[in-house]
């Protein structure tokens, strides 16, 4: 009998949907804790030069098996990571290891180069339309002199 009551409470809760709170809870009480269910995103870890190199000298140190495992642990690192790492300090040292992830900085004259050249096109495709529109306005303007001249002046002029 115990059992089933337990049976029976674990599975109203099982089908409760995630995020609602608890009934116990109470609809007034604010909850101190943070709910588990939403997490933050997790955001990348970053090493300085310095740190990867002094991670690696203690990971060459290591002449027992285990002490790299136990530096790895204390250290919150995957073995992966020393291979990479030891790959950038052959190609290069510090300069290999200070890189950045993604895409490099652009320098703002080079933002504000592009600007200028996207400004300079569209004043180049407006001045070409006005110069169309000036064109078609002066061939309207001499085919609509010709056709309000009187027809009698021009037949007197010429005879």
């Amino acid at each position: 009998m115990l059992e089933s009551k337990q049976n029976g409470a674990a599975s109203r809760f099982a089908e409760r949907a995630v995020g609602e709170r608890s009934e116990s809870a109470g609809a007034s009480a604010a909850p101190s804790v943070p709910d588990p269910e939403l997490i933050e995103r997790p955001r990348r870890r970053r090493f300085s030069a310095e740190y990867k190199l002094r991670v690696l000298r203690e990971a060459d140190g290591c002449s027992r098996p285990g002490e790299i495992g136990a530096l790895l642990r204390r250290e919150g690192l995957y073995s992966s990571l020393l291979t990479e790492w030891r790959r950038q300090r052959q190609r290069g040292a510090l300069e290999a290891l200070e890189r950045r992830r993604g895409r490099p900085k652009t320098d703002r004259r080079d933002a504000e180069n592009a600007e200028l050249r996207r400004r300079l096109e569209r004043s180049e495709a407006e001045l070409a339309k006005a110069r169309k529109v000036i064109e078609v306005q002066g061939n309207v303007s001499a085919l609509l002199g010709e056709l309000l001249e009187p027809r009698g002046a021009q037949e007197t002029t010429e005879r």
